[in-house]
């Protein structure tokens, strides 16, 4: 039996065979639009299906193609495919699971794009969406209707770091027959491997820790049905067009032979950040599944390899107070991503989550004195002394209020 190779050594090998390019080390970029045919027969079978073989980048690339063969290995999956960008990613999904007038239940809390996607396809096609905290069997059953076509969930949730218990939600889903679609982007493929606790599609925003340099826009979706995946390619992607770019692709790669040794230090840093910040006078609230008095650690514990590499917190004061605080901040980077070597600090309510009515963040846990951080790859001294400057400046403001 062929001993299953381990995630470090997958992440750099996984998908690609050196002999069949050349001999090159590294994985080539074939960067053309379209493919040539040897004859019109050739072309003719292709079309139909008949014969392998690449037509027109749209429709599949070989640089592509390699990293969605590395990505089905990593998720421990049947079939992947890769977008443009992990919108395009969660759409395509979730416009192949539904029609008009089906429901989909969803996590209390999600990305502020995918609320407003199904926004729009409650507002344009009458699918509708309904949020819960999905944490007990009963909750679970209880938001489920004769309509719901598909189980949206993230976990860590973005920004708040709930987690949800994936063979929980399986276990009901599989008794109706709905599919479980998890994104997985704030753990990536080294930390959690929903597929291997039942769920039936994984969502990637690569622009983060698959990438790590912040230099990229992608998405990918990685299937445990091959099936499945190849009617989403054949349809929602060649239709819609959301494609990954080669050189995208190829930079990807690049990205993902790094990806445990940057996760292991992200996770050692935020492990640091997160101690420092709970301990702090003016942070009321620290929002981290690694800390042992999280209601979440044991969660973390059972499906996660580490916490990961983001937290948040509730900074004493308000918006303003928050404001004021990352405009003092020199090192620690202003911005909305995450997953880079930079570290990163956001206002949800403001930011990312901003197009979700105040109300609904409010249900999702999301305030206005809280701030998301990316902790980087930086030494974690030079961080705790950037957060530190800048607590002490905002420290006269808060204590007069």
């Amino acid at each position: 039996m062929k001993k299953e190779k381990h995630v470090e050594t997958s992440l750099i090998h996984a998908g690609y065979d050196p002999k069949q390019y050349h001999d090159s080390l590294t994985p080539p970029l074939f960067h053309t639009s379209t493919f040539t045919f040897h004859d019109a027969k050739q072309g003719e079978n292709r079309f139909a299906g008949q014969e392998g073989g690449h037509i027109y980048s749209r429709l599949g690339n070989p640089t592509v193609q390699i990293l969605e063969d590395r990505m089905t290995e990593l998720e421990k999956g049947e079939a992947a495919l890769c977008f443009g960008s992990g919108m395009a990613a969660v759409s395509a999904v979730l416009f192949h699971l539904t029609k008009s007038f089906d429901h989909i239940l969803c996590s209390r809390g999600i990305y502020g794009c995918t609320f407003g996607l199904l926004e729009m396809l409650r507002d344009k096609y009458h699918i509708t969406h309904t949020f819960s905290p999905l944490q007990t069997e009963k909750e679970i059953e209880e938001s489920i209707t004769d309509q719901t076509s598909l189980i949206y969930i993230e976990t860590p949730i973005n920004p708040t770091m709930e987690l949800i218990d994936i063979e929980l939600v399986v276990k009901v889903a599989k008794r109706h027959g709905i599919p479980v679609v998890i994104d997985n982007t704030f753990c990536s493929p080294y930390l959690q491997n929903p597929l291997e606790l039942g769920a039936d599609f994984v969502i990637h925003s690569a622009t983060k820790y698959i990438s790590g340099h912040g230099d990229v826009i992608a998405g990918i979706v990685v299937g445990k049905d091959k099936d499945e995946i190849e009617k989403i390619r054949k349809t929602t992607q060649k239709d819609i067009g959301g494609i990954i770019s080669p050189f995208d692709a190829w930079l990807l790669l690049r990205g993902l032979k790094t990806l445990h040794v940057r996760m292991d230090r992200h996770i050692e840093n935020t492990k640091k950040m997160a101690q420092y910040l709970k301990n702090h006078p003016l942070v009321e609230k620290v929002f981290y599944p690694g800390d042992p008095e999280s209601e979440y650690y044991h969660i973390m514990q059972k499906q996660m390899k580490a916490p990961g590499g983001v937290l948040s917190f509730n900074i004493k004061g308000g918006k303003e107070t928050a404001q004021m605080f990352m405009d003092q901040l020199k090192l620690i980077k202003i911005a909305v991503s995450l997953g880079d070597a930079e570290s990163l600090i956001q206002h949800p309510a403001s930011m990312t989550h901003a197009v979700i009515p105040k109300a609904s963040r409010e249900k999702m846990g999301i305030t206005e004195n809280m701030l998301r951080m990316s902790v980087g790859l930086e030494n974690i001294d030079d961080l705790i002394e950037d957060i530190n400057e800048a607590l002490q400046k905002i420290e006269t403001v808060v204590n007069s209020n």
